[in-house]
């Protein structure tokens, strides 16, 4: 990024002592508007938003591995490192708890878009707090049939 070395003196010499300050700044450049302009490339191809959940379901997963292997010592240590409570920690770690044939929907859901609002983190929460996994595949279905 280039730099622009601002100088200024004091136009006036005075009697006492004065200070001379140097200051680099960068300087942003702007960005010009690619619509409309010939000779210019393309806008990129616009890759498909991963929804929320998926990302939320591979980060528990990631997370799991992580306290497994020792490189953090507990769930404690990942808030701390993702400056996040521990309660928001526990509320991804719950989603270890669905059933595997779920948390496998979940890694490899796709709409295209990420539009499916009716598969948000909340309702697949609530699925997650039902003990038994039948029970959870009747609620998943239900939600997905939505």
């Amino acid at each position: 990024m280039p730099r622009k070395v601002l100088t200024t003196v004091d136009p006036m010499p005075r009697a006492e002592p004065s200070v001379q300050v140097e200051v680099t700044l960068p300087v942003a450049q702007r960005r010009q508007a690619t619509r409309g302009q010939a000779g210019l490339a393309p806008p990129q191809e616009r890759h498909p938003r991963i929804p929320r959940i998926t990302r939320l379901m591979a980060l528990a997963i990631k997370f799991h591995e992580l306290v497994n292997c020792g490189e953090v010592q507990d769930y404690a240590d990942l808030a701390r490192l993702g400056y996040v409570t521990r309660a928001r920690v526990t509320q991804i770690m719950n989603l270890l708890l669905l059933a595997p044939d779920i948390q496998e929907t979940i890694l490899f859901f796709s709409d295209g878009y990420g539009t499916h609002s009716h598969l948000t983190e909340p309702a697949v929460r609530t699925i997650a707090a039902i003990p038994t996994w039948p029970e959870q595949r009747s609620a998943f279905r239900i939600l997905t049939l939505t």
